[in-house]
């Protein structure tokens, strides 16, 4: 059935657009985030006068995170694509869970200068956990019964939970927005542009709430900050062409090892103009 309609949707466009090509737009979109976030944002701190930004380079930075955004819901519709059309599930996880730990010293050295930091942790320990949901979900989803139908909803609550204590990238949001995904697999684009709307603005703020109210920030504050994270839904320009086929895709190591390594990259970058 799912070959089925995949195939469809490749009969009634012209234009089509390969998982291949929605990874390769989803590292730019990264990179692009990574490197505003890790050199511009610290040069941004670094020529403050009295703590406010210079103006202009303000409004680039806030260009090129808006960019940025878009590079998650790719990431997390192509991390379902693979857990459902993966020859080897196990395999699968095994890749997710040794570039998980391989990207954490690069990832903490980027964002905090540490070369370990547990306040936060890499986008490979979410979509880790993530992929760990929906294996337990799919796994019961054979049996019948109230039960079951509460152990599934404690296993999602449990990787929200999870993405949330363990500070991972995207916290809770992130298992949402994935799980979001493999729920609307089958369903009409306008139906996922919603759900991940809603998942990323409430997912965001909520958790927000949770990490800042304490800050001083209100409600509303928040609210608005969270906004930033629409900007992603452009993501879906491309998801509307894409064709359900893999394409010509690009050596395992790098897909995963493109992380890491970049990370590191505008580390050394940043250490070495100065601004970290």
């Amino acid at each position: 059935m799912a070959a089925d309609s995949r195939m469809r949707t490749s009969d009634r466009t012209q234009f089509h657009i390969s998982g291949a090509s929605l990874k390769n737009m989803a590292y730019i979109s990264m990179f692009i985030d990574h490197f505003f976030a890790i050199i511009i944002l610290n040069y941004l701190w670094m020529t403050a006068v009295d703590g406010v930004w210079d103006p202009g380079l303000t409004i680039i930075y806030r260009a090129g995170r808006a960019l940025g955004r878009v590079a998650f819901i790719l990431f997390a519709h192509q991390i379902v694509e693979g857990f459902l059309y993966t020859r080897s599930r196990g395999r699968f996880l095994l890749r997710l869970g040794i570039f998980a730990i391989v990207s954490e010293i690069p990832f903490d050295l980027a964002f905090s200068g540490q070369i370990i930091d547990l306040d936060s942790q890499n986008i490979f320990f979410t979509l880790l956990t993530g992929v760990l949901v929906l294996i337990v979900w799919e796994s019961l989803a054979r049996y019948r019964g109230v039960i079951f139908v509460v152990v599934r909803g404690m296993a999602l609550a449990a990787g929200c939970l999870a993405a949330y204590l363990g500070n991972m990238d995207y916290r809770y949001m992130g298992i949402l927005l994935i799980f979001g995904f493999y729920m609307a697999h089958d369903r009409k684009l306008s139906d996922k542009i919603i759900l991940a709307g809603c998942v990323m603005l409430f997912g965001t703020w909520s958790g927000n709430c949770l990490r800042y109210l304490e800050d001083g920030y209100t409600v509303m504050e928040l609210f608005r900050t969270s906004l930033r994270e629409m900007y992603g839904l452009a993501a879906f320009i491309p998801l509307a062409y894409y064709n359900g086929q893999k394409g010509r895709q690009l050596p395992k190591w790098f897909s995963y090892g493109f992380y890491p390594v970049h990370l590191l990259f505008l580390y050394g970058a940043a250490k070495y103009i100065g601004v970290i």
